[in-house]
């Protein structure tokens, strides 16, 4: 047997085992990994299921776009500097910082535009509204919002919805993450689908 011959055929076996094992073993054992408890929730993306189906990701937050911000039932997330409005929704697909300082004129009439607009849809005055209400996140589809910014739109969806608002304040709670090293958070994802479902 000639010496390209076996070099080819040791190649091709090569390729063989390298396709088998990295092919299918490794993704293989990386999905049998995800399957394991507490893990297979992350693997899935974080779904928010409802009635049988997804209808949503507890990472992903989508400001919900209210038509008519007096029956807005819904939380709303920080603005996204993606967004075309003053306040959202941001659009997941080009998410992102603006990267502008503090000291720029554009993201500073930003910041007034935003807090004159919450305090319109909230009913209450600008000096009220929670610094995280007018600053995008990073990636602009952050769902969490300070306890603070949730409680300043607790009247608003407990009136649209008709819960009382002891109950919006008890799925507040029920929604908060974090506290140990991180501030507390309030998810609006899962606080969303929450308020819908004792909404019904």
């Amino acid at each position: 047997m000639s010496a390209v011959l076996r070099q080819t055929l040791a190649g091709l076996r090569l390729l063989l085992v390298a396709t088998v094992l990295l092919g299918i073993g490794y993704p293989m054992a990386i999905w049998g990994v995800s399957r394991l408890p507490g893990l297979v929730a992350n693997a899935e993306g974080s779904q928010i299921v409802m009635d049988g189906r997804v209808v949503g990701s507890s990472l992903i937050g989508i400001d919900p776009v209210a038509h008519d911000p007096a029956h807005d039932p819904y939380f709303h997330t920080r603005p996204s500097a993606s967004a075309e409005g003053s306040l959202g929704p941001g659009d997941p697909a080009t998410s992102g910082g603006s990267n502008d300082g503090g000291s720029n004129d554009e993201l500073l009439a930003a910041v007034h535009e935003r807090r004159a607009a919450i305090a319109e849809r909230e009913g209450s005055v600008p000096e009220a509204v929670p610094a995280d209400a007018v600053t995008a996140s990073a990636s602009g589809v952050d769902p969490h919002i300070s306890p603070a910014y949730a409680e300043l739109q607790a009247p608003r969806v407990a009136r649209v919805t008709g819960l009382p608002l002891a109950e919006v304040h008890r799925l507040i709670a029920q929604c908060e993450e974090g506290g140990l090293v991180s501030p507390l958070a309030v998810n609006t994802s899962t606080l969303n689908v929450a308020v819908r479902g004792a909404a019904r």
